[in-house]
């Protein structure tokens, strides 16, 4: 839409979009692609976008399926449906079947599906993706925002969720809860899982669980929420992190089947907008679901590599007063940088943005400041997303490895050597305030 002859956008816009930017991930790796094209060493630690490439089997089966033009049914390909649903069965033991899945192009779209057909509150845990709270402010829908406290890693507590939902305990809420978790990398203890799941069926909620990174649980022990309140929650996944295919857009939901009305009713409007999921892009889908050999061991050395890179930035982060949860899963680490905010101060850097802002013109290092996560600006948190290395030949050098055998320094410095490069440049930043 062109603005007016002042510059302000026009007056006709939905009030809803007036004030809402390009998504906060999206937008440094444009400013970051727009350095790196003026000739300036870039550490591309905003934009969470698997390194990895996509397991060859899963490729060669898009290849073979790139004839499939027909348009698919509104809610997926059947055999992709029930491909998905033996998958949670074997995983988290969930007695769904292809008529309690929906396929859509990524898990963003299908979020946004949801709280378009579903009137009710977004309840979100603070620090949380970016996306969830634009997205319900697009649609108009009241958010409710939780607070967490690193002490708690960051993560949502069953008292907290509590506090929110008594207050008012007839109104209509959905609450996403996201692990392993990004920004933070973190996850929640089955003990945890289960009391949150006791106090979401207390109040009748519908749980989105964004579980996009589970398979990335670095040590492949991630269990779904879905096992503690089968009644009440949408599993909501994809092929983006765990596969590498975050540009082919294929998300998946999961439903209970007493929630057949409501994916029903996201199906209607899907008919309306996307109108389906990629064909090809479905067919191949299937392969990776199904698993198998190549897959597993795709998935150990990738979790493995996460893990090892991981611990080595956290490690060395904390060893500069630098504080911030363990990771656990995924490839995100959320530090605080809150011991140097006297220092930053003498510099004028007052908040996260700023601090970010400072960071990358003056080392390259370009992170996601916490505000964009939900949390206040004045909270020097940032979001890393440890990414910035050529995943191919890192996995082509770990699967030549003993599965057995730890990942060493020297290793990630060899196939990881940009990212230790960025924490190097970080800690010397602050060092030298």
């Amino acid at each position: 839409m062109s603005k007016n002859n002042n510059g302000n956008l026009p007056a006709s816009l939905n009030l809803n979009v007036r004030g809402l930017k390009t998504s906060a991930t999206l937008a440094i790796n444009e400013v970051s692609r727009q350095l790196v094209s003026e000739g300036k060493e870039v550490y591309r630690l905003g934009l969470g976008q698997s390194p990895f490439p996509v397991p060859r089997v899963v490729v060669k089966a898009l290849q073979e399926n790139a004839f499939q033009k027909d348009y698919l049914p509104v809610k997926g390909l059947p055999e992709l449906r029930a491909t998905i649903a033996e998958f949670n069965r074997k995983a988290h033991g969930l007695n769904s079947t292809a008529e309690d899945v929906i396929i859509g192009p990524g898990s963003k779209e299908l979020i946004f599906l949801l709280q378009m057909v579903y009137y009710g509150d977004l309840v979100i845990p603070t620090p949380s993706w970016v996306s969830y709270s634009p997205q319900a402010q697009i649609i108009g829908r009241p958010v409710s925002w939780v607070p967490t406290y690193e002490k708690d890693k960051w993560m949502l507590t069953p008292e907290k969720l509590d506090i929110i939902c008594r207050a008012d305990p007839e109104r209509p809420r959905v609450v996403i809860l996201n692990y392993p978790n990004n920004p933070t990398g973190a996850t929640y203890t089955l003990a945890q899982l289960r009391e949150i799941a006791r106090v979401a069926r207390k109040h009748k909620v519908i749980l989105v669980s964004d579980e996009i990174y589970g398979l990335l649980h670095h040590r492949g022990q991630h269990v779904s929420i879905s096992r503690f309140y089968p009644e009440g929650t949408i599993l909501s996944s994809g092929l983006s992190k765990w596969c590498g295919a975050g540009g082919w857009r294929l998300g998946t939901f999961t439903f209970p089947s007493s929630m057949r009305w409501l994916l029903n009713a996201m199906a209607t409007v899907a008919s309306e907008t996307y109108t389906a999921t990629s064909a090809p892009i479905q067919y191949a889908a299937i392969t990776a679901f199904q698993g198998g050999k190549e897959i597993e061991n795709y998935l150990l050395f990738t979790r493995k590599i996460l893990g090892s890179l991981g611990r080595f930035i956290a490690q060395s982060l904390q060893k500069n007063n630098i504080t911030l949860p363990y990771p656990e899963g995924g490839f995100y680490l959320f530090p605080n940088f809150g011991y140097y905010r006297e220092k930053l101060i003498r510099k004028d850097i007052y908040t996260s943005v700023e601090m970010c802002d400072v960071i990358l013109k003056e080392t390259g290092v370009a992170m996601l400041p916490g505000r964009d996560f939900g949390r206040q600006p004045e909270e020097l948190t940032v979001r890393m997303a440890y990414v910035d290395f050529d995943g191919n030949k890192a996995l082509q050098a770990a699967m030549a490895l003993s599965p057995d055998k730890p990942l060493t320094e020297r290793f990630l410095n060899k196939y990881c050597g940009k990212m230790i490069r960025s924490v190097n440049l970080i800690n010397d930043w602050f060092l030298s305030l």
